[in-house]
């Protein structure tokens, strides 16, 4: 008789686990990342590629990497917000074009606007798996030290700019 309880057992404790994993935000991955430095990178500029950017070159400032391509479709429900994001000019946007050609990624700027202060060619990805990129758009907010401190998976959403991103630029910027 007890052996039959074994399987509703099994079933009780697979309902529970779903429930739970029902409840969470899938946008809220934790990363491994977040409080340690960022990886060094060097990428060209994608507008110039004479013209290189490092994290060093970022050292003292609180700034924003945004991954994002011009084949993306999560890309294009972001991007205006991030246009209307950057004319606050509260802190750096770089945006990082991922497994991109350079000149399809110029065009998509050109035609959707460009909210980045710079935007950086990541054509191997490379540089967005050393970030654990899982997919773009993602976004990393760095602080001065050159540390992780938010991971944002998926896009920005108004609300997550305004009651996520914003109070943890202006906490950092202290």
């Amino acid at each position: 008789m007890k052996k039959a309880y074994i399987p509703l057992v099994i079933f009780a404790v697979l309902v529970i686990f779903l429930a739970i994993g029902l409840t969470r935000d899938p946008r809220e991955i934790p990363s491994p990342l977040i409080g340690k430095p960022a990886p060094d990178f060097s990428a060209p500029n994608l507008h110039n590629a004479t013209l290189t950017l490092t994290k060093q070159d970022m050292l003292g400032k609180v700034w924003l990497l945004n991954t994002w391509a011009s084949w993306c479709v999560a890309c294009r429900e972001e991007h205006p917000l991030l246009v209307e994001f950057s004319k606050s000019k509260m802190i750096p946007i770089i945006g990082l074009d991922y497994k991109d050609k350079d000149q399809d990624g110029l065009q998509w700027l050109a035609r959707y606007g460009n909210p980045y202060d710079m935007a950086i060619a990541d054509r191997d990805g490379r540089i967005g798996i050393n970030f654990g990129v899982y997919g773009v758009p993602e976004s990393f907010l760095i602080d001065k030290a050159g540390t992780i401190r938010y991971k944002q998976i998926g896009p920005f959403t108004e609300t997550s700019i305004q009651e996520k991103l914003i109070p943890l630029i202006r906490e950092l910027q202290k």
